[in-house]
């Protein structure tokens, strides 16, 4: 059937801002769908809170709303919009959950659901539905019962035994979940799992620990066509979510018949729970003593591993997904990259492996181990024609220092209980365990991997000990060595070891280059080489043999390679990714070819339409400099992708490569301290007074004289890794001990602090002419936050016209002075009245996107052309569509059109158990939302909803300041009791704000007896809670507090701006106006 033509216009959600468990995958399904409809002629209005994407961008839906993902927002904008259906498949569990909300409220009558009716969604989404289902078309489960309080939880135990796992309904990444082995940990896991689940419903089952656990992605239309897109198998064993799992695609450890059953059970599934315009994965495991089959679950709806599968398989899954949804069938949809109807079955000629990528390193007090609960981060995807090379290839890929298999220092017994635990290194463990003599039979027992895979690993192991000098004279052990998927500098590594030679990665290439060893590209295509594909989209392999004449591929046009961010992390996300795109799209307008070059599977710049061609690889320099020597582009960007390719920009340099705009050496001036203090000083501008520690004794020596609290850090970090601020010698000794480890023989660097400072962040662009400024944006936190945690505000809500004017002129004079050439951005602190440089960064930053929203330019698009060689003024001139630039004071700038957009991050406390909510210097968020509105107390209420921290308007509020900010205290208290809150405080707060005529109640400290803050908490007494805290509060009671404001969802505010916006909030917040929602477009008319 064609589209369909009874509906016109379409609702889609998205997925809200990253998350553990929800990331860039559904900016990459959702623009997927935007751009698909819109081609189709729908009219798409789009709701999603996160600036970062793509999909927000004003051009791609007609109406894009940033508005929190609420039912009543959703509501009044169904009515404003007059829209026929909702797509609510595209935005994770966010969007599911939200419609399905909605629906069962009888919100969305006269809506119709496309993609999964509502009765799919709860079939496949209910746990005890789902079960019905799969019992009826004969499916084998886990034995199982459902609890909704502790005594149901307490007798399906008893019936069960142990160990058992719990899962909680209707959560996100496994939320909730968990596998408890004794009564105390069961009686924990039950608790929090009927905490988490919004229908306070957990299912216990027996547990399957040990057992392979697969992934099928599955399609199927209304005319029952179904196709398998890809199978993927676990690497670790049942136990492990499967976002935390290494997993291979294709599934290698199958039997034919299995596979085959595994496909069938999966279209009976699929049948049985009703998805017919759609993508689904479900998911088995198999018990390998036995062979018995048994369902996990499903998800009716587009999720991480179709991402990845889209990627692996280069069949466009999100796009095919939303033509069904439309009324196409497969038989009716080309796939564009190997010009064949969707309803061929990919084929795939080579292996995949994806690799999650955590950071445990920002939490250290986190639980770390791996468990149903999902903790990662983001992932990195590697493909090469064996499982060694693809695996070896990923390791490289995730930019944690490795170059393969490293050894491990630690003694067997240590090694040994790393295997069995699941972790992040598992996979080095299990090779440091094959190093030390360790029997495949024995490892086995251990960590329960299957054996194939064990074996394949056990075989790398015994090829890293016979890698000695020879190689660098012997093509056939070069050959097979590099077919294997070892790095040159991994090689490089082994001959030191085995040959107590010195010898670097360069020599190892030389070596390869000289006896003809190459790298070839090969195309991901679907259909194993029996289609030619249309889109190039290349991974890099060494054949066995040496080929007669490798054909790569050859262009004349003038073309540029993008470098991407690598995997999703804290500190570097989908912000950059955004950027790379952003680059791609206006390479694309000015008829200059694209070469995007990334290994995140989960992004929008991996897609197979958004650049000319992908490389697919490692973002190190070895597959680096292949490509550029196989390409020869024109110019290279290494600006976009954070701060992954600007480590590589002084390698680049070396060998010749042409980097595009900002040459490197204004990207070590402006990273190297001694050399911009000079900078700084030669152009009358101010920077904290500070100093440089080469060794523990000289630190403290500078502390004295600058005076305390300082700001310490290593040099060369991204998201303020080891930052800290410490307030006395003590707290600095104990620093030194960490940080010295951290800087790799580079200094640390001592800053004055610059107490309750108000920060300011600027971006800007330079063709060494003109200057643009983005934008001036104030922090909502006081200075020693970092950036990217804290909330901010553009334009400033509270500094006067001169001291922007003169913050702007500044950055005129570094951008100009620097000789940047792109982007770039400053941080500001406004200390006492006079502006201080707190630091300069020659490349993209985190709130490119955020701006480019917010004011209507897309600034990474304007930089891409002024870094290709236009001049800024032309490049302003082509993308100034809602006619904003103007000049003043000899500046370019935006005109601001009234409305006020604010920034709030969102971070992971939730999903990382035992990580302490502190905020400081050092970044924690996942992700970020926006609200935008006419002012700021409106503005700041909608950023705070879409980031979760809903806010109270009645009830009790907590209060506790610590000493420097008592003062203030009266003037909080009076707001919130002006509101009809009833106040409690901890002693000392307290007596201020009853001195100042406010009425308060005293509140005991934990550490003074009962009852106390916990107490209340823990009666549902407490509605708001703003605590602010210092390195010398009662360590343990704000930590307790804390877990309690997490596990009851209390909002909660950590600094005096915090609270001082939320009351602004609370003023606008009186009757029910302040939720309506206007589109992006039209605040940018």
């Amino acid at each position: 059937m064609p589209k369909r033509t009874d509906i016109h216009t379409i609702l889609l959600i998205g997925s809200g801002p990253i998350i553990i468990g929800q990331a860039c995958e559904f900016d990459y399904s959702g623009t997927q769908a935007v751009k698909t409809l819109k081609e189709l002629g729908y009219r798409v209005v789009l709701i999603n809170s996160n600036p970062a994407t793509i999909m927000t961008d004003p051009e791609f839906a007609d109406r894009t709303y940033i508005e929190p993902i609420k039912e009543e927002v959703i509501a009044k904008i169904i009515k404003d919009e007059k829209v026929d259906a909702i797509l609510p498949t595209m935005g994770g569990q966010t969007a599911l959950n939200v419609a399905t909300k909605m629906y069962e409220k009888g919100m969305l009558e006269g809506v119709e659901f496309l993609g999964a009716s509502p009765k799919a969604i709860h079939k496949g989404e209910d746990r005890s539905a789902f079960k019905e289902a799969m019992i009826k078309i004969g499916m084998d489960l886990p034995f199982s019962m459902y609890a909704y309080n502790m005594d149901d939880a307490l007798k399906a135990a008893e019936t069960i035994g142990f160990p058992i796992i719990i899962r909680a309904s209707f959560t996100l990444a496994g939320g909730g979940s968990g596998v408890a082995y004794n009564m105390d940990e069961f009686k924990k896991l039950a608790k929090r799992g009927l905490d988490e689940s919004p229908v306070t419903e957990i299912l216990i089952e027996e547990s399957l620990l040990g057992w392979k656990e697969y992934e099928m992605e599955v399609i199927r239309d209304k005319a029952d066509n179904c196709i398998i897109v890809c199978s993927i198998e676990n690497f670790d064993p049942m136990g492990v979510h499967t976002g935390d799992s290494i997993t291979v695609a294709p599934a290698l450890t199958l039997t034919d018949k299995e596979y085959q059953r595994m496909r069938n059970a999966s279209f009976d599934i699929l049948r049985e729970i009703g998805v017919d315009t759609g993508g689904s994965n479900v998911q088995f495991s198999i018990d390998p003593k036995t062979g018995r089959m048994i369902v996990i679950e499903m998800n009716p709806r587009v999720s991480r591993s179709s991402a990845l599968a889209s990627k692996a398989t280069g069949y466009p899954i999100a796009k095919v997904a939303t033509l069904l949804a439309v009324g196409f069938t497969l038989d009716e949809i080309t796939n564009d990259i190997t010009g064949t109807p969707a309803s061929f079955e990919p084929v795939i000629d080579y292996v995949v492996t994806k690799i999650p990528r955590f950071t445990f390193e920002k939490f250290p007090e986190a639980e770390n181990t791996l468990s149903t609960s999902m903790k990662s981060v983001g992932e990195v995807m590697a493909i090469g024609r064996t499982f060694k090379e693809s695996m070896q290839k990923a390791l490289c890929s995730l930019e944690t220092g490795l170059c393969g298999f490293d050894e491990i220092d630690a003694d067997i017994d240590f090694i040994k209980h790393e295997i069995r635990r699941p972790n992040a290194d598992r996979v080095l463990y299990v090779t440091e365990g094959f190093r030390r003599g360790m029997s495949i039979e024995e490892m086995f027992e251990t960590c329960q991997i299957d054996p194939w895979f064990l074996y394949q690993l056990e075989e790398i192991i015994k090829t890293e000990s016979i890698i000695t000098d020879k190689i660098l004279f012997d093509e056939e052990f070069m050959r097979s060595v590099k077919v294997d998927g070892f790095s040159d500098k991994r090689i490089s590594v082994l001959i030191n070891k085995n040959s107590n030679l010195q010898t670097c990665e360069d020599d190892v290439y030389k070596a390869k280059k000289s006896l003809g060893v190459n790298l070839e590209y090969n195309e991901v295509d679907t259909c194993a080489a029996e289609f030619e594909a249309l889109t190039p989209y290349l991974y890099s392999t060494t054949n066995i043999t040496r080929l007669p004449n490798v054909k790569n591929r050859v262009s004349d046009k003038k073309k540029v390679l993008i470098l991407g961010g690598g995997p999703n992390r804290i500190g570097q996300g989908i912000e950059f990714d955004y950027c790379c795109v952003h680059a791609a799209f206006a390479l694309k307008e000015m008829g200059i070819e694209t070469i995007m070059y990334n290994c995140n599977p989960e992004t929008v710049s991996t897609d197979y339409d958004t650049s000319d061609v992908l490389y697919f690889e490692p973002i190190d320099f070895e597959h680096v400099r292949e490509v550029i020597e196989n390409e020869h582009p024109d110019g290279i960007i290494v600006h976009f992708g954070g701060q992954t390719p600007l480590k590589l920009a002084d390698s680049l340099n070396k060998i010749g490569a042409k980097i595009a705009g900002t040459p490197s050496h204004v990207i070590d001036l402006a990273e190297d301290r001694e050399q911009f203090s000079n900078f700084v000083n030669q152009h009358g501008l101010k920077q904290p007074s500070n100093g440089l520690a080469r060794t523990k004794e000289e630190s403290y020596v500078i502390a004295q004289r600058l005076g305390y609290p300082v700001l310490v850090r290593p040099s060369f970090v991204l998201g303020g890794r080891g930052m800290r601020i410490v307030y006395s010698e003590d707290e600095l000794k104990q620093y030194m001990d960490l940080a010295v480890s951290v800087s790799n023989n580079a200094p640390v660097l001592i800053d004055k602090f610059l107490d309750q400072a108000i920060e300011l962040d600027v971006d800007a662009i330079c063709d060494g002419v003109d200057v643009y400024i983005g934008s001036v944006m104030q922090h909502i936190e006081e200075a020693g936050i970092h950036s990217g945690d804290s909330a901010c505000s553009l334009p400033p809500v509270n500094l006067s016209k001169e001291m922007i004017d003169k913050v702007e002129q500044q950055t005129k004079t570094i951008a100009l002075g620097l000789g940047v050439r792109g982007l770039m951005n400053v941080q500001y602190a406004i200390y006492q009245d006079e502006i201080y440089l707190i630091e300069v960064n020659p490349r993209a930053s985190r709130t490119v996107p955020f701006v480019s929203k917010a004011t209507g330019m897309p600034l990474a698009k304007v930089a891409t052309r002024v870094m290709v060689g236009e001049t800024l003024r032309s490049a302003l001139e082509y993308y100034d569509k809602y006619n904003i630039v103007m000049e003043e004071n000899s500046l370019l700038k935006p005109r601001l059109k009234g409305h006020i957009s604010v920034k709030e991050a969102v971070f992971p406390f939730h999903k990382l158990y035992g990580a302490d909510l502190v905020l400081g210097p050092e970044m924690k968020s996942t992700g970020e939302v926006m609200g935008i509105s006419s002012n700021f107390g409106i503005s700041f209420a909608k950023a705070q909803i879409a980031a979760g921290n809903k806010i109270a308007r009645e009830g009790t509020c907590f209060l506790s300041f610590v000493d420097t900010d008592k003062k203030h205290a009266p003037e909080i208290a009076s707001g919130l009791h002006k509101h009809g809150f009833t106040l409690v405080a901890t002693k000392g707060t307290q007596a201020v704000i009853e001195a100042a005529g406010v009425p308060c109640e005293v509140v005991l400290k934990i550490s003074e007896g009962r009852p106390n803050i916990e107490d209340s908490m823990k009666n549902d007494a407490i509605h708001m809670a703003i605590n602010t805290s210092d390195n010398n509060t009662s360590k343990k009671d704000a930590i307790v507090i804390r877990q309690e404001v997490l596990k009851r969802n209390i909002p909660y505010f950590t600094t005096l701006s915090a609270a001082r916006a939320l009351i602004l909030a609370l003023d606008e917040m009186r009757d029910d106006s302040w939720s309506s929602s206007k589109a992006l477009q039209d605040f940018l008319a």
